[in-house]
């Protein structure tokens, strides 16, 4: 080294120290640069601290204004939609749209649902590049849209375009929109905050359910559809103004779709779980209406039966969610699933008087939602919060199609035997089926978390692999290990 090439190297060092001394870093020894490796890996984050700390969710606070803002945008989306069964008993019994057939007009209310669902990948990327506030709003004014535009409908294909096409958009936006933000604000009450929110829907076709059909009775179907879209617009707006996410703060990949989640059998199971459960769900919010007034009921007491069936939702929603932060959340999923489709084959079945059925509606309606209730907090311990907002785009579409399609089947099924026999059946083993699902999705939970807790040398009750997301190793040690899991009691 000469003499310029060693005042070179030392003025550098000299000017390194006044470098790392403005920006509050310790001064390198005697003026001497550290080795070009030392360096680099200042500049890069060890294996360990890949990303910067998330700071944890407060746990409550405007969390729970979230939630209220949540639940009464559920009501009046869902809510609303859940009311389908009151007109479509209505359209069935007065041949509203002459000409049309019955599957016709179960083709309406599936198609506001599936909609909704298939919608999910723009919703999100207008989120992820517009806000989520812009995508609330689309929402809104595509919903009101919607039902003042039914209010006009005089053939069914008009009725397609507004009461099942956009409305159903209108719901999605809203309901993509909203439903990823409120697991962000909580952690121990995360699934009590999911169950209030989505028992929003349950109130909310308990309310419109009784609303609409007394509205039809007086002041005529279209004004009670002008009503419904005033009311919507004016609450959703509300709420949509309310609504603040936090997806800059724990780094949420709003991506419509990672393909690589449908590789991990575990996401696989879970999208069993949701195929299923709608199957059944879907005939049973539009069909308990028609099955009574089959059975001989009027169309009041039709009217009742659909929004006492949404009470139970409002009434079992919170408590599967209270419930799922105690005893695990696909525990809790897992053993209401399967009681849905226990009462529907014990009692449903069995369900001719109207006493029955009001019992049937009540107890039934409780776990009949229990997909919508928990599919959130779910999601987040199968896929890890960050990618929450991907794994339930892609569980929308999976469950697009049974949405579309069940309650067509249902009433098949009904004009194809002449009775509701079969459906019924269908509708029970369908929840049995979904229960399965969950009981190997557990399985692997189990199995997930036993193996992070070898790897980090911690009580394996102490983890949290939400907010922490699992590495490749602990995920491949639950698919093996899952079926040795299966009777393994563990809060998952």
């Amino acid at each position: 080294m000469n003499g310029n090439d060693a005042k070179e190297w030392v003025e550098g060092g000299e000017r390194g120290n006044e470098d790392a001394i403005s920006h509050g870093r310790r001064p390198y020894n005697n003026g001497v640069l550290p080795p070009k490796e030392d360096a680099e890996s200042e500049k890069q984050p060890t294996a360990g601290n890949t990303r910067p700390k998330v700071p944890p969710p407060p746990n409550g606070g405007y969390g729970w204004v979230i939630t209220i803002c949540s639940a009464l945008i559920n009501g009046h989306t869902w809510g609303l939609n859940s009311s389908y069964g009151v007109f479509l008993a209505h359209y069935l019994a007065n041949d509203t749209f002459p000409g049309a057939t019955p599957l016709e007009y179960a083709f309406v209310g599936s198609l506001s649902i599936s909609c909704a669902l298939l919608i999910s990948p723009i919703a999100t990327t207008t989120t992820r590049f517009f806000g989520t506030h812009v995508t609330l709003f689309t929402g809104v004014i595509l919903e009101a849209v919607s039902l003042i535009g039914a209010s006009f409908a005089k053939t069914i294909w008009q009725l397609f375009l507004s009461q099942g096409i956009c409305f159903g958009l209108g719901m999605g936006f809203l309901f993509i929109g909203s439903v990823p933000i409120v697991p962000q604000w909580f952690t121990t009450k995360r699934s009590l905050a999911s169950g209030i929110a989505t028992c929003g829907s349950g109130i909310g076709g308990l309310v419109y359910s009784l609303a609409a059909g007394a509205m039809i009775r007086t002041i005529g179907l279209a004004w009670a559809f002008r009503v419904l879209g005033i009311l919507a617009f004016a609450v959703n707006s509300i709420c949509s103004a309310l609504m603040r996410d936090r997806n800059k703060i724990i780094g949420s990949s709003q991506l419509a779709f990672d393909t690589n989640i449908l590789k991990r059998l575990e996401y696989l199971l879970l999208g069993g779980w949701g195929w299923f459960s709608m199957l059944a769900y879907v005939v049973l919010i539009f069909s308990l209406a028609n099955y009574a007034n089959e059975v001989g009921l009027t169309d009041s007491q039709a009217a009742t039966i659909s929004a006492l069936f949404n009470f139970g939702q409002a009434l079992g929603r919170p408590i599967i969610g209270y419930w799922s932060d105690s005893v695990g959340r696909i525990n809790m999923s897992m053993g209401t699933t399967f009681a849905g489709g226990i009462f529907a084959l014990v009692i449903w079945v069995f369900a001719k008087s109207y006493g029955v059925l009001i019992f049937y509606a009540i107890i039934g309606g409780t776990v009949a939602g229990t997909f919508w209730c928990t599919i959130a907090p779910v999601t987040a311990e199968i896929v890890g919060l960050r990618h929450v907002p991907s794994g339930l785009n892609l569980m929308w579409l999976t469950i697009a199609l049974p949405c579309t399609f069940s309650e067509p089947i249902a009433l098949e099924i009904v004009d194809g035997t002449g009775s509701y026999l079969g459906t019924q059946l269908f509708t029970g083993f369908m929840y049995i089926a979904g229960a399965l699902c969950l009981v190997f999705l557990r399985g692997w939970k189990i199995g997930e978390l036993e193996e992070l807790a070898k790897m980090k040398e911690e009580d394996p009750e102490e983890l949290d692999a939400v907010e922490a997301e699992s590495p490749e190793r602990a995920l491949k040690a639950g698919r093996v290990t899952m079926y040795k899991h299966i009777w393994k009691w563990r809060k998952v």
